[in-house]
């Protein structure tokens, strides 16, 4: 059974999304695909979509979709009638978005980013598809890569009692 360095996963995580440039959602399941049996590439197509807070749409930052997508196979719910199932699933998602929230006031994207009010259901100017330029001053005026290492260390501890329950 592997075992899990976290903080070499942050940091992995980090660098994907600053050196390699990967979205925020792609670079926190980038860090842990391999313990699952999923290929980069796979990994990387699965998780595209949820950057930018789901395609540049500022909404549930896709950090935070990494974790959930990652959740799912922590805690996985395949069956839809498996109501035990999906319910350890709702929970553990629920546990690594509250305490993403508890780190940072919200979830949402746009919030995150200072785009509109924390707290505020108004939602900020309509964004452009076409992702940002990734240049010294993207990163400087962006929590971005801190908020991906930081859920990335949140799922990183759920995946490592994951691996030692599996272990047992």
């Amino acid at each position: 059974m592997k075992t899990i360095d976290i903080e070499e996963r942050v940091a992995k995580a980090r660098k994907l999304f600053k050196e390699d440039g990967y979205n925020c959602c792609q670079a926190v399941v980038l860090a842990y695909n391999d313990i699952f049996g999923i290929d980069d590439e796979t990994a990387a197509s699965i998780s595209s979509g949820f950057g930018g807070g789901m395609g540049r749409m500022r909404e549930v930052c896709g950090s935070v979709s990494g974790m959930i997508i990652l959740a799912g196979m922590v805690s996985p719910a395949a069956d839809p009638s498996d109501k035990t199932g999906r319910t350890r699933n709702y929970a553990l998602v629920q546990d690594v978005a509250a305490e993403f929230t508890r780190m940072n006031g919200s979830i949402i994207c746009r919030e995150l980013l200072g785009l509109v009010p924390m707290g505020s259901r108004m939602n900020g100017p309509k964004e452009s598809p076409e992702p940002s330029d990734r240049t010294a001053e993207y990163y400087r005026k962006r929590p971005c890569e801190e908020l991906v290492g930081m859920s990335a260390r949140i799922i990183g501890e759920r995946i490592k009692g994951y691996l030692a329950v599996k272990k047992d």
